[in-house]
């Protein structure tokens, strides 16, 4: 992804987020989300049976993910 701004990306969102947050914010499916973050695409706590995410990460993977293009 080019040029995203990072000042106003997912702007609505709190900077920690659990497993939804993140489906919403990428658009994904449960399956999808649980397989990045335990693939270690995007780094994440687990907090009891909570996963916690920070919205910083989720940015970072968007900025380093190539969308599939090489």
């Amino acid at each position: 992804m080019d040029n995203i701004n990072t000042q106003n990306i997912f702007a609505n969102y709190p900077d920690v987020v659990d497993i939804k947050d993140l489906q919403r914010m990428l658009n994904i499916g449960r399956n999808l989300a649980y397989s990045i973050i335990q693939n270690g695409e995007i780094k994440f706590r687990k907090v009891g049976k909570t996963y916690k995410i920070l919205k910083k990460d989720i940015i970072s993977y968007l900025e380093n993910t190539n969308g599939g293009n090489a």
